[in-house]
């Protein structure tokens, strides 16, 4: 038996209660979506029963979907990438991580840089290819690199490759890992290292996460401590700082992404497969670009009926999300969103699995099927659909 997590990133679908906390009043990436383009054309997610667990135009309920359906909500505080996939397997985190809306204090950034050896330049919340266009041509010139951050807890770093190579932007970062300890410690900080000249220059895939390590034991770590393989597919080793992993492949994009989710459904027997398709969130929702990233879910969609019937009579593929990224609001932020939920397998039953309390249900129920000790948190739904 195989089970296959399948995590569209930044997917909401509606604001949770305490949304307006996060000034994410009325976000709904879903509805909101299929709203500014009078409806979304996703069949298979429909046949699954998308539009069963919320409003989405375009996708009426349907009486006898192809798998299980739900919402979850997020228990834990914040609405960081790291916070939700730690909580989606075993970890409510109790208070957010740390961001810089106003960039980083003056202590971090004369230890970073007395540690470095160099000056910087933007200090600032910014889209990473925002920044490397109005700093760029600066950096060529002088040599410092470009730290920025955004709305998630991350310090980035950005150079060229050809002023600060590869490796010493990545023993940087590990500095700057070392410096963002107790109430600086960023979920991440993140080498971003970019190529080209001025007006046309280009990040490369060689980014590297220097992650927080998960502050207790998720699933992964049960897992591989049982034996288990586990296969993670896009940032997954970066979210839990390399635990709980037997292997991950990188990916690219979307695309790249999806082709190694059809690969492993065909060829890998691990018994937990975890992939994370990036571009919702970091290509589309953070550039508030609606008609891409209603492209990218048909993209999504288009691939899903040969997912499925790559299944195994015992494999379970569930597909969720780590928090919202609504395109439509003028915010290019993440949003404090339910995360959608649908569960298909050929041996299950489908249900109405409503809203579950915590992310972690998930996890919990992935655990209940694997036979690993329960999470510290969550409860299963196994009974539900077997």
């Amino acid at each position: 038996m195989r089970n296959l997590v399948l995590i569209l990133d930044g997917c909401g679908c509606g604001e949770l209660p305490d949304a307006a906390q996060y000034d994410d009043a009325g976000s709904n990436t879903l509805g909101n979506l299929a709203r500014a383009l009078n409806g979304l054309d996703l069949p298979a997610f429909h046949a699954m029963g998308l539009g069963n667990l919320a409003q989405i135009q375009g996708l009426h309920p349907i009486p006898n979907p192809t798998s299980s359906f739900g919402r979850m909500v997020e228990r834990s505080k914040g609405k960081d990438s790291t916070i939700g996939h730690w909580e989606l397997f075993g970890i409510v985190s109790k208070r957010p991580l740390p961001t810089y809306p106003n960039g980083f204090p003056d202590e971090i950034m004369h230890a970073f840089e007395r540690a470095v050896g160099r000056q910087t330049l933007g200090n600032r919340p910014a889209s990473g290819t925002t920044i490397i266009e109005e700093l760029g041509r600066e950096h060529l010139e002088s040599g410092r690199p470009i730290v920025y951050t955004s709305a998630d807890s991350v310090f980035q770093v950005a150079a060229h490759k050809d002023i600060i190579p590869l490796e010493e932007l990545y023993r940087i970062c590990g500095q700057a890992r070392r410096i963002l300890r107790g109430k600086h410690a960023v979920g991440r900080v993140i080498a971003r290292p970019f190529v080209g000249k001025p007006g046309c220059f280009r990040r490369t895939s060689e980014r590297k996460d220097f992650s927080l390590p998960p502050p207790g034991k998720t699933l992964l770590d049960f897992a591989r401590e049982a034996g288990k393989e586990v296969l993670g597919i896009g940032k997954i080793d970066y979210i839990f700082a390399n635990r709980g992993l037997s292997r991950c492949i990188h990916t690219e994009n979307n695309a790249h992404g999806i082709r190694e989710i059809l690969s492993a459904v065909k060829n890998d027997p691990s018994e937990l497969i975890i992939a994370n398709l990036i571009d919702f969130d970091m290509v589309y929702g953070h550039r508030n670009d609606v008609k891409g990233y209603a492209a990218a879910l048909r993209e999504v969609d288009d691939a899903l009926p040969r997912i499925t019937q790559g299944l195994g009579e015992g494999d379970i593929l569930y597909i969720t999300s780590d928090h919202g990224n609504d395109p439509t609001t003028p915010s290019t932020d993440h949003s404090r969103e339910y995360v959608p939920l649908l569960v298909h397998g050929p041996s299950l039953q489908n249900a109405d699995l409503g809203t579950r309390d915590t992310f972690a249900d998930l996890g919990q129920t992935i655990a209940d099927f694997m036979g690993l000790p329960r999470l510290s948190v969550g409860t299963s739904f196994r009974h539900s659909i077997t």
